[in-house]
């Protein structure tokens, strides 16, 4: 699947105090990607999203190159979800369909609950937001790296996962991406830690929008026995369960994802 023309654009929110880096590619009514914790990655998913799309990906706060200290701008999460409100609002988007996965499945999540007339759909991947004794969230930021594969993917010796995983030859550039990734985790588990439960649980009921919710069956980061508690709360969401798949089932299982994202925008 070929990449498509990437466009950039900052916008300015908060009162101006907050600038945020957005990735923009596609054309046609507007989608809303929320990146996971380790920052934006644009995949095979998103260029098939942007053939049908204009997708709007926004880099989380202190993520984006050059401006780490973007991240201490706001320190909480509901505070968060406004200026992502006033982002949305700032680029013009009406009635956008959001996607978020894992953590940006959180933060899509509370978007769609504080803002109700916001998406015109949601869909959810493995997203983090809710806790249970029974099946704890793991800690991703405390996982060693060369734990992170096993944690994310069923299979990671995979095709697809090694495509993700593989490290630049360069060594210099191998340093850079770790540092960007332990920042990354940094600045997104500000919202998440120390318990992933931010009380989503008793906001989801406001959630109008038809959603969505994606999970991998073998999942270890998060459990898939939470795709049906965010069902019971979505009053209007379906849930599609991907076997042999873990964390991230849009590169793990792409055609499986698709098939069922297809569907539902249909």
């Amino acid at each position: 699947m070929s990449t498509p023309t990437i466009t950039e654009q900052t916008v300015d929110v908060w009162g101006g105090r907050l600038t945020i880096t957005v990735k923009i590619a596609g054309a046609g009514t507007p989608l809303l990607y929320l990146h996971p914790a380790a920052g934006l990655a644009w995949d095979p998913f998103l260029s098939h999203l942007a053939s049908r799309y204009t997708v709007y990906a926004p880099e989380f706060p202190g993520t984006t190159d050059g401006n780490p200290y973007a991240i201490h701008t706001i320190d909480t999460l509901s505070d968060m979800v406004l200026a992502y409100e006033e982002l949305i609002r700032a680029l013009g988007l009406d009635r956008p369909v959001v996607v978020g996965q894992s953590f940006g499945g959180m933060l899509a999540a509370e978007l769609a609950a504080a803002f109700p007339a916001l998406p015109e759909k949601l869909i959810l991947l493995d997203p983090i937001g809710l806790w249970s004794e029974a099946a704890p969230t793991a800690n991703w930021i405390a996982t060693p790296p060369e734990q992170l594969p096993a944690l994310l993917f069923h299979d990671p010796t995979s095709p697809a996962a090694q495509s993700m995983l593989a490290p630049s030859d360069d060594i210099e550039q191998q340093q850079a991406a770790a540092a960007a990734m332990v920042w990354a985790f940094g600045c997104t588990g500000k919202f998440a830690w120390p318990i992933p439960d931010r009380g989503l649980r008793y906001r989801l009921h406001r959630v109008v929008a038809p959603t969505l919710i994606v999970w991998g069956r073998e999942d270890r980061l998060v459990s898939a026995a939470y795709a049906e508690q965010f069902h019971k709360l979505i009053a209007d969401s379906t849930v599609t369960i991907i076997e042999d798949c873990g964390h991230i089932p849009q590169v793990e299982k792409l055609d499986e994802t698709l098939e069922a994202v297809d569907k539902f925008l249909l």
